[in-house]
């Protein structure tokens, strides 16, 4: 499995669930689920925020796995 950090920007999120998507400076829009976010440690998220966050997969399978504040350093 091939992972890569990027940096993107909170497109969707809900809160109730803590699932959602960011999209990438490319536009591209990747989902994520409540997992990522916990898996950062973040306590909160707004849309519009900007994140770290590692990828996983390609094409149509590519999925956030850690979501983390852009200033954060990201746990592998």
């Amino acid at each position: 499995m091939t992972t890569q950090p990027i940096q993107a920007t909170v497109h969707e999120l809900d809160a109730s669930t803590g699932t959602g998507s960011v999209i990438t400076d490319h536009g591209e829009v990747i989902t994520f689920t409540a997992g990522a976010w916990t898996g950062g440690a973040l306590r909160t998220m707004r849309q519009g925020q900007r994140v770290r966050a590692i990828v996983s997969g390609s094409g149509a399978s590519v999925a956030v796995i850690s979501l983390t504040l852009v200033t954060f350093p990201l746990s592998p």
